[in-house]
């Protein structure tokens, strides 16, 4: 697999933004931004991840602390919430805020990796099998299901959330998946020593 996991945590290392898809069609797609950056002062492959609302930044709905490591022959990129994660948010845009995160802000969360593979010149990945990914959404306790594809120009995502009983879909794009065009670039943040970390 030689340096696919290096490869992976750079291409991650990136800004994403649906701006066009949400501009052609905005009953279906919000604009949503969506940034990965490294978190030196972490275990090698650590990203900090927040996704808005193009119309409030400085409120993520989603903030994590991502991992992407080799099991074995398998690429994993495990989700980490934040404890009191208000603390942090707009730590992406904040280069000393983001180097406040330590290892004990983190709680790991169960059944939330993500199973990555290569596909062309890109990674796709899909959360572990199992529907143990659980999420709150609007009172209701769902598992989620979620789908990433990474490529050197952009990102396709899709999220949706389950009944633990009936399997049923409750949310989620009903419309397919979002379409993210790359609009920033942070791979050269990534410390120095982590291609060779990456490549062991």
């Amino acid at each position: 697999m030689g340096d696919s996991l290096f490869r992976l945590v750079r291409m991650l290392s990136a800004g994403f933004s649906n701006q066009n898809q949400a501009f052609e069609n905005p009953p279906l797609y919000a604009h949503i931004l969506v940034k990965f950056r490294p978190l030196p002062q972490l275990e090698p492959g650590s990203l900090l991840l927040e996704q808005s609302y193009a119309i409030n930044p400085a409120a993520p709905y989603r903030i994590r602390v991502l991992r992407a490591q080799r099991q074995g022959d398998q690429l994993t990129i495990s989700n980490q919430a934040l404890v009191d994660d208000q603390r942090f948010w707009g730590a992406v845009d904040d280069a000393e805020l983001r180097q406040r995160i330590q290892p004990g802000d983190l709680r790991p969360l169960e059944g939330c990796a993500y199973l990555v593979r290569e596909q062309g010149d890109g990674f796709v990945g899909e959360v572990e099998p199992g529907c143990r990914c659980m999420v709150e959404r609007k009172g209701s306790i769902t598992y989620l299901v979620s789908r990433l594809e990474l490529s050197p120009t952009g990102m396709r995502t899709i999220d949706t959330g389950h009944d633990p009983t009936s399997h049923k879909q409750v949310w989620g794009s009903l419309a397919g998946p979002f379409e993210f065009e790359r609009t920033h670039d942070y791979s050269e943040e990534m410390p120095t020593d982590w291609q060779s970390l990456l490549q062991t």
